[in-house]
């Protein structure tokens, strides 16, 4: 359901934004430009701010070739420019996806001290742009289930869905329990954001409209609104949290629902899955 709002098409803050205050935000949306990045110099330093923000094994970096080559093949890489400063990036490399054009989006990253000042959302909006004039309709990428920030920017900024869940999409990562000091697994299960640049929905935030889903929801899934702090404190819990996640999209998605919206909680946010 379509809300006009009269809103700027990039909403500069979100709810939760600490490291900034209110005047802070406003002058980083003021002063960033957003470009392509098409130099060699400039497609190193998104791999120089790709090693910062994802703190990554040396062998897990895309190189300087990666960029290069997605180029080539008809891709493109998206910069956020404080002056001269590159701030963050999106990467978009061209793909085929259910019989059509489409853009997977690799990787998303902002500097730690310009993060929730809109940054991000102001890549992904002029990524949309970008995949438009190129007649391209459909973007797809990953993220954690179990976060739920990532959820509601994905779901209800964006305007993304979900139809798939896919376990340990990366490999195991390791945690180490401060009680007794054993590793505890966690896999790197990852859903799927599927963003139909032309939705109803999309097109109304592009346009700085509000939506509010009216539908009731088939089913929740409910997950942590701290992830980060519940691993550092209980690996434990948050295994058993994932898990739980896990059963509960591969059983929603199995009845054929998709999720279409986030409710954000302080105690119990939650993911709402719809029929398709």
């Amino acid at each position: 359901m379509r809300i006009p709002s009269g809103g700027s098409q990039f909403d500069s803050t979100f709810a939760n934004c600490e490291s900034l205050s209110r005047n802070d935000t406003k002058y980083v949306e003021n002063t960033i430009e957003i470009r392509e990045c098409t130099t060699l110099g400039e497609l190193a330093e998104c791999v120089d701010l790709q090693r910062e923000v994802f703190a990554l094994p040396e062998v897990e970096l895309s190189p300087v070739r990666h960029f290069v080559v997605t180029r080539n093949a008809g891709g493109f890489t998206l910069g956020a420019y404080d002056g001269d400063r590159l701030v963050g990036y999106v990467l978009s490399v061209p793909a085929f996806l259910r019989g059509e054009k489409a853009f997977y989006s690799h990787m998303t990253g902002v500097r730690q001290e310009y993060q929730s000042t809109g940054i991000g959302r102001r890549l992904k909006w002029a990524q949309r742009e970008s995949a438009l004039e190129l007649g391209v309709k459909f973007i797809k990428w990953t993220f954690e289930p179990v976060k739920a920030r990532n959820g509601y920017f994905n779901l209800e900024k964006l305007g993304a869905i979900v139809t798939e869940y896919e376990r340990n999409f990366y490999g195991t990562d390791y945690a180490v329990s401060p009680e007794s000091g054993k590793q505890i697994g966690l896999q790197s299960d990852r859903l799927f954001a599927e963003w139909h640049l032309e939705s109803e929905k999309v097109r109304a935030l592009a346009a700085g409209e509000a939506w509010i889903e009216t539908r009731t929801p088939e089913a929740e899934i409910a997950v942590s609104n701290d992830w980060s702090q519940l691993v550092a404190t209980d690996p434990a819990a948050a295994l058993e949290l994932q898990l739980r996640v896990r059963e509960g999209f591969e059983s929603s998605l199995g009845r054929g629902l998709h999720a279409a919206a986030f409710k954000r909680d302080e105690v119990e946010p939650k993911y709402l899955m719809f029929l398709k």
